[in-house]
């Protein structure tokens, strides 16, 4: 499975601007997840939105 180069960034962006993870997104992570060719830096990326969901500060809500 091949991402769109800088897919991960691109919804990082989204995220940090509309507070908001949509569920295109999460499918959009977990297929980031599961592909073995990330870099440490979208890696890394995914953890910090991760981390941010955890916390409270991403809102994941319901599938619209």
């Amino acid at each position: 499975m091949n991402l769109i180069p800088g897919a991960i960034f691109d919804i990082l962006a989204s995220v940090a601007d509309t507070g908001q993870l949509t569920l295109c997104d999460r499918y959009g992570l977990m297929a980031a997840i599961l592909d073995e060719q990330l870099s440490e830096d979208e890696r890394r990326a995914i953890d910090r939105l991760l981390r941010s969901v955890r916390r409270g500060r991403v809102d994941y809500g319901q599938p619209e």
